[in-house]
């Protein structure tokens, strides 16, 4: 693997933490204090509130955040390099 291709997947993992951190961060601030089941739960349903949905909407808004920090930090990356 070329250095440049460590680099850029090394951006790529960096932005996933990021926004894995981030989404985990919102579900425990928006529900009842806690990450046990009511505080997931409630948390879950309060993000996916925020997009006109349920928890089933809260979890797949969760779920994409890492994928789309990530791929924005790939992005970034390769756009500043070139």
């Amino acid at each position: 693997m070329a250095n440049d291709d460590i680099k850029a997947a090394a951006a790529a993992g960096a932005g996933a933490t990021t926004g894995a951190a981030g989404a985990l961060g919102a579900v425990s601030a928006l529900g009842v204090s806690g990450l046990g089941a009511t505080g997931i739960t409630s948390g879950l349903a309060a993000v996916g509130g925020v997009v006109g949905g349920g928890m089933l909407a809260g979890l797949a808004v969760t779920a994409a955040a890492p994928i789309a920090a990530g791929a924005a930090a790939y992005g970034l990356y390769k756009w500043l390099k070139d």
